[in-house]
């Protein structure tokens, strides 16, 4: 009996070994995150990111947080599509970008989507002053509710107290997306 258990030691002792060498040689966990971690619509979020003056690599974090690169998506809250866009948002802000907005379907469209997700994004860096922390939680929570946050003293206004925004699933978007761009950040560089 002690025979059988020293060579069933042994021989798992061998699998482990064998599968972490596979895994090094094929470069697994490499390629588990890369699926993971996806950065589709690329020409759409590298196209952009360059217009706006956004780093592509947060804006796949957000979509990958919005709507993991799915199109379709409709929150129970009504946001739509890869970026997750509000009806009322996305109208207002292709009125200033001089595009016709049709209706509601038309987010559905991701190079739509992307275009207009990051043209909001960029402006919530430029009123946050390039602070991506503020602009992420306004881009979850609102402007109003960070400035009234920022006004209360509840958060800082350099976004350095994350752990302070008082709504939960803002507090969690934030730091979800902060770590999903450290990620890409190894990833893509």
């Amino acid at each position: 009996m002690k025979r059988k258990l020293k060579i069933s030691i042994i021989i798992v002792i061998i699998l482990i070994i064998i599968a972490f060498a596979v895994a090094k040689v094929f470069d697994v966990p490499y390629r588990i995150y890369q699926r993971i971690y996806k950065t589709e619509y690329s020409e759409y979020v590298y196209k952009y990111a360059q217009e706006y003056n956004v780093d592509p690599l947060m804006i796949f974090a957000i979509i990958k947080a919005e709507s993991n690169f799915n199109p379709n998506v409709l929150s129970n809250r009504g946001a739509i599509g890869l970026m997750q866009l509000m009806d009322g948002t996305a109208e207002e802000l292709c009125n200033k970008m001089g595009i016709y907005y049709t209706k509601q379907a038309s987010l559905y469209d991701p190079e739509l989507n992307v275009r207009i997700g990051t043209k909001y994004f960029s402006e919530l860096i430029n009123e946050y002053d390039g602070n991506n922390v503020l602009a992420l939680t306004a881009y979850n929570a609102g402007k109003g509710n960070v400035n009234k946050w920022i006004e209360a003293g509840t958060i800082k206004e350099d976004g350095s107290d994350i752990e302070n925004i008082p709504y939960k699933e803002t507090n969690n978007y934030v730091r979800k997306i902060l770590r999903d761009y450290e990620i890409y950040k190894n990833l893509c560089n």
